[in-house]
């Protein structure tokens, strides 16, 4: 006969170790915003966080899974945000990210670090993060693409998908310029791809009536 005080236990050490794993957690966010990742190892991020490597290894598994981990956990405060409003590109929100990623560069860095590891061979957890969140974002940004090309904001004489990709693609690349070189026009860069894309309902006209 099962002893009904066990459950009660299994509940509390489950409890105390998903608290555990967040106060871990949330004091790696502050490591990686400050510094990035570095390709530093689990045992010097433990020191870093001030837990040992076996409760790292415990929690986490890996510095692979680590670092998503972070990631993805530093961008819930994301979803705390006012959603961004039906007429904001998106051009324009990847220009808005971009100013709050200038306040956290370890974050950026810990980003691309983890593009770079999806690359190689033999990181599927990597691989696995970084495809699972361009296709989100090419769905997400194509559905509001589509609706603004509806609406006139912007061109429609391109296909809504392949939009997409080319705004994440000029994010992120002009994200990693930023990272190696500061004075890099990454907002400027932005606004032009904007301009570029700009439908005739957001077009100022050229004449003093708009007459053509």
């Amino acid at each position: 006969m099962s002893d009904p005080r066990a459950e009660p236990r299994r509940r509390g050490a489950y409890a105390k170790g998903v608290a555990r794993r967040q106060e871990i957690l949330d004091r790696a966010i502050e490591v990686f915003a400050e510094r990035g990742s570095d390709r530093t190892s689990l045992r010097a991020i433990a020191s870093a966080v001030g837990v040992t490597h076996a409760a790292l290894t415990h929690y986490f598994g890996s510095l692979e899974e680590l670092l998503i981990a972070v990631y993805l956990a530093s961008g819930d405060a994301d979803g705390e945000r006012e959603p961004p409003s039906d007429d904001l590109t998106p051009v324009g929100m990847m220009i808005e990210s971009a100013r709050t990623n200038r306040e956290v560069p370890g974050l950026v860095q810990l980003y691309s670090s983890l593009i770079a590891t999806a690359l190689e061979e033999g990181h599927p957890a990597a691989k696995e993060f970084a495809t699972t969140r361009f296709a989100r974002l090419r769905e997400e940004l194509a559905s509001r693409i589509a609706a603004q090309q509806a609406s006139g904001l912007i061109r429609g004489d391109v296909p809504a998908d392949a939009v997409a990709a080319l705004v994440i693609a000029a994010s992120d690349g002009l994200q990693t310029q930023w990272l190696l070189d500061d004075a890099a026009p990454q907002h400027e860069a932005l606004a032009a791809l904007e301009l570029m894309l700009r439908g005739s309902a957001s077009r100022a006209p050229s004449g003093g009536d708009g007459a053509q």
